[in-house]
């Protein structure tokens, strides 16, 4: 076994051996905190020093990007102003392996002060932190993996594992689904594939103009030329904004190759359109719109009409376009 391995092993272990240790009452206590904060718009404040102070900074992040409102408070910068970002009744999660840590137990009478709640990841049950907060939670480790048994390794590696937990719990509970998890996210993939619609990708029918079903060949090369899309929208006359058919460059082309040339000039836009092609209205996902495109036939269709509920066209999808946002 090559060393990386061996301590990711031990590391493993070490989680495995505190899932198995903690206590039930006091995840379920902690987890009701969660619950409180969350239903009456409080926020979860963060604390540690040193190596716990960056784990903290993780936790915090984790929770602030499934929902729930939290920050990571230094604990010396609360002792000089700072802590006047925590208000009445807001939840502290508090960490520090060995539940000692001065800064950070100087903080608790002015977080009590505020009425808070505080929930202890430490690694000393009979630690002053331990006794001095709501709820504890162990972060116990029989050694660090570090070869000299001093470098916070395990240790913080359960404490972060615990965060996630808890986070992760907090989310099964409240049943936070995937949207509400983008919305967190606008800029991310995972952003990006569910909050996009056809909607804001589509080329809206302001941007080109429609052709009749009794244009000629010409008329529809140059309104392609013109417009760039690589398409052109037939309008049914009967009514404004109607959809009557398309045309894409394809067809034009595929119908010429099998046309004689001496014919091209008795061609209208009628004989060239797909009548009742597959459309798409504009409040479906992008990432559904993409499946559909590119996924559910044999050959991509390049692209699809977007007509609302009410039968109106409104634009033109592109595959080209969906590929381009990234999804």
């Amino acid at each position: 076994m090559n060393y990386l391995s061996k301590y990711l092993i031990e590391e493993a272990a070490a989680i495995t051996s505190s899932a198995q240790n903690l206590d039930d009452i006091e995840v379920s206590k902690a987890l009701e905190l969660l619950d409180y904060c969350s239903k009456n718009n409080l926020k979860l404040i963060v604390s540690g020093v040193g190596k716990s102070g960056i784990v903290a900074r993780k936790i915090a992040a984790t929770f602030s990007s499934v929902g729930l409102t939290s920050i990571y408070l230094n604990p010396l910068d609360a002792l000089h102003g700072d802590i006047g970002i925590v208000n009445n009744n807001d939840l502290c999660l508090l960490l520090s392996n060995s539940g000692e840590t001065s800064e950070l137990l100087e903080m608790i009478p002015h977080l009590k002060s505020r009425h808070t709640k505080c929930i202890a990841l430490t690694g000393n049950i009979n630690s002053t932190l331990a006794k001095n907060c709501n709820v504890f939670l162990s972060t116990k480790v029989e050694k660090e993996i570090c070869p000299l048994n001093l470098a916070p390794t395990a240790s913080t590696t359960v404490s972060m594992a615990i965060g996630d937990a808890l986070a992760s719990a907090w989310m099964d509970r409240n049943s936070i689904s995937s949207e509400e998890f983008a919305f967190n996210h606008p800029g991310g993939s995972l952003g990006r594939k569910l909050t996009i619609t056809v909607e804001d990708v589509m080329i809206r029918r302001e941007n080109f103009s429609s052709l009749e079903e009794k244009s000629s060949v010409i008329d529809i090369i140059s309104q392609m030329s013109l417009d760039g899309i690589g398409c052109c929208w037939i309008q049914n006359s009967k009514k404004e904004f109607s959809f009557g058919g398309i045309i894409t460059d394809g067809d034009l082309r595929r119908t010429l190759e099998k046309t004689e040339a001496n014919l091209w000039g008795k061609l209208k836009a009628k004989d060239l359109m797909t009548k009742n092609p597959i459309t798409i209205e504009p409040e479906v996902m992008a990432i559904d719109a993409l499946n559909l495109m590119e996924k559910n036939y044999k050959k991509p269709l390049n692209v699809i009409p977007v007509i609302s509920s009410k039968k109106e066209f409104l634009g033109f999808l592109r595959l080209h376009d969906l590929i381009q946002r990234g999804l």
